[in-house]
């Protein structure tokens, strides 16, 4: 699905539904002197709530680095004006691109890591494996590495390795060992082949019964794709340098691996004082409303 029909079958309906809206907003506490970083844009709905209620002068500087989703979010964002800044970079290079624009610290940053709508919904992204696509799963399409890459060329004990680490998938060696083997007879090349090799490597009685047996291990090539940990690991280690002090820092998650990162980097700083003991999670009323909201875990921390 091109992006242009992806925008046109969304007209008219709640295109995206940012996570945990209202509690990010108490949390963050929007005013209209602050300068606000949305470190993870998508297609702009926490920074529209932000600009909204930082009304009439507060900014936000969103960075994106899915150029797909950062066109759309500029293009639904620009009645704000030069109150929201597009940066086209990734997180991880936030201090390097804010001391770029003379930023000094700003008031508080956001960081969404869940996957976009339009990634999970355009399936030529190779995100999901609802229908048949190319293994891609790049965020910024001008990364080299692709899934399909790594699934074709990488050992089965690296493969077992990213399965169990960033997928926690306890059949990781199993899979990674199915995979190496079916790949002499034929690469891989679409989601719906490794989708189907993972469900017929993990014996039936392993089946998760909320989600699709190969969640985890598609989970775990994105992350690997695209170097999330590394890049949020990289963003933690540069947080406290680029917020006021009173500043809060959001991260919202979306799997074990993520937010026990997050908790150990917020409770090991002498930066920040935690706000959140226990991470803030998503109303029944918001699961049922948003399905992609089940996993979210919002944390907290704010500058000394």
């Amino acid at each position: 699905m091109a992006p242009q029909s992806f925008f046109a079958e969304k007209e008219g309906k709640d295109l995206h539904v940012p996570v945990l809206f209202q509690e990010v907003m108490e949390w963050l506490r929007p005013c209209s002197s602050g300068c606000y970083v949305d470190g993870t844009l998508g297609l702009g709905g926490h920074t529209e709530m932000i600009l909204e209620q930082s009304a009439p002068e507060g900014r936000v500087l969103g960075f994106e680095w899915d150029a797909q989703a950062a066109r759309f979010a500029a293009e639904r964002l620009a009645g704000f004006g030069d109150r929201f800044q597009l940066i086209p970079a990734s997180y991880a290079d936030m201090a390097q691109q804010l001391h770029n624009q003379g930023q000094g610290p700003v008031d508080g940053i956001l960081v969404d890591l869940g996957v976009s709508s339009l990634q999970l919904d355009c399936p030529e992204r190779g995100f999901s494996f609802r229908e048949d696509a190319p293994l891609d799963m790049r965020m910024d399409i001008g990364r080299e590495v692709t899934a399909e890459q790594l699934v074709n060329r990488l050992t089965q004990e690296e493969l077992a390795d990213i399965f169990f680490y960033y997928g926690e998938e306890p059949q990781a060696r199993r899979v990674a060992r199915f995979i190496v083997e079916a790949r002499v007879q034929q690469p891989f090349m679409t989601t719906r082949q490794l989708a189907d090799l993972v469900a017929l490597s993990i014996p039936k009685k392993y089946h998760p019964k909320k989600i699709h047996v190969a969640t985890k291990v598609f989970q775990a090539l994105r992350i690997a794709v695209n170097r999330e940990l590394d890049n949020l690991t990289r963003l933690l280690t540069d947080g406290s340098e680029l917020l006021k002090p009173g500043a809060r820092f959001c991260i919202i998650t979306f799997h074990s691996l993520e937010d026990r990162i997050v908790k150990q980097s917020f409770v090991k700083s002498s930066n920040y004082k935690v706000l959140t003991r226990k991470p803030i999670l998503p109303t029944a009323d918001e699961v049922r409303n948003n399905s992609r909201s089940r996993s979210a875990k919002l944390r907290v921390a704010e500058k000394l």
